[in-house]
C-alpha cells in the first residue's frame, strides 16, 4: 500500500522532530521532555485504550518525600470494550472527577511557592470537565498546560485526522513524515520494536531520546512531572529539558 503522506492536509512547516506520543495524565517527566524536545508532538489518541497505562491515570509524588505517591485516576467508561480507542474513551463521573482531581493535586503541590503559577491553567483545566466527557481531551489538556508553562512553542496534532498505513513502524513513519520532520525522536521502549525503514523511505532518520539517571529523573521515571515542577519552577525545569534535549544523540539509523 502506497504511503498517502501527500494527501494530508494543514500541516506544520518542515524541519525539525517529530515526537508521537499517546496522551497521559500529567505525563512522567521522562514523557514530558521526549515532547519537549519535539517540534511537533503528533497526539496518537486512535489506537486502543490500555488501563494499565497512563492515559487516563498519573502516580503523583510528594514533594517532601518522593516516595511518598499515589495514583490520581480519572475513572473511564470504554464503550466499546477493549477495542476501544483512546479518543473514543469516556469519563465516568466528570463533577465527582473534577473535585477529586482538584483536591489531590492541592493536597500534595498546594505548599509549593510554585503552586500560584500552576494553579490558573489548571483551574482551565478543571473547567474542561464541564465541557467535555472524553478522556483524551482532558489527557492531552494536562500535558499541554505542564509544555505552555515550560514555553514550549511546538505544534499539536492528532494521529486520528490525518492519514498512513496500518503497519506499526509504517505507521509511524507516515505520521512523522506528514510534520516534513527530519527525524523521528524515539524512546527507549519504541527502539526496541521499532523498523527503521519505513523512516528511510521518507528520508527520515531516527532519533533515540533519553534521559539521565540520577537526582530528579529518577522519580521522573515512575511520577507525573508536576512533582518536578513544583519543586523547581517553571525557568529551572525548563533550562534542565533544555539541556537534555541539547545532549542527545545525533539521529540513528537502526538496522
Amino acid at each position: 500500500m502506497a504511503s498517502p503522506v501527500a494527501s494530508s492536509p494543514d500541516l506544520p512547516l518542515p524541519g525539525g522532530l517529530c515526537a508521537i506520543h499517546q496522551p497521559n495524565l500529567f505525563p512522567r517527566l521522562t514523557t514530558l521532555a521526549k515532547l519537549f524536545a519535539a517540534d511537533c508532538w503528533i497526539v496518537l489518541d486512535d489506537v486502543q485504550f490500555t488501563r494499565r497505562d497512563y492515559q487516563h491515570r498519573t502516580r503523583l509524588a510528594s514533594l517532601p518525600d518522593a516516595q511518598d505517591r499515589r495514583w490520581l485516576t480519572i475513572p473511564t467508561h470504554l464503550p466499546h470494550g477493549r477495542r476501544t480507542a483512546i479518543r473514543e474513551a469516556l469519563i465516568v463521573e466528570p463533577l465527582r472527577s473534577q473535585r477529586r482531581t482538584a483536591q489531590i493535586l492541592r493536597q500534595y503541590y498546594g505548599a509549593s511557592p510554585h503552586w500560584p503559577a500552576f494553579q490558573q491553567p489548571l483551574t482551565s483545566l478543571l473547567d474542561l470537565f464541564d465541557t467535555t466527557d472524553r478522556t483524551a481531551d482532558l489527557a492531552e489538556a494536562s500535558t499541554r498546560i505542564l509544555l505552555n508553562l515550560l514555553g514550549w512553542t511546538g505544534c499539536v496534532l492528532h494521529s486520528s485526522r490525518l492519514h498512513a498505513r496500518t503497519g506499526r513502524s509504517e505507521r509511524l513513519a507516515d505520521l512523522a513524515a506528514l510534520t516534513g520532520a527530519r527525524s523521528y525522536l524515539c524512546g527507549t521502549g519504541g527502539m526496541s520494536y521499532l523498523n527503521t525503514a519505513p523512516f528511510r523511505a521518507h528520508g527520515l532518520t531516527v532519533t533515540p531520546f533519553t534521559t539521565p539517571e540520577a537526582a530528579l529523573w529518577q522519580t521522573g521515571r515512575e511520577a507525573s512531572a508536576v512533582q518536578a515542577l513544583m519543586q523547581l519552577g517553571c525557568k529551572p525545569l525548563a533550562a534542565t529539558l533544555r539541556a537534555v534535549t541539547a545532549g542527545q544523540s545525533g539521529p540513528q539509523h537502526a538496522p
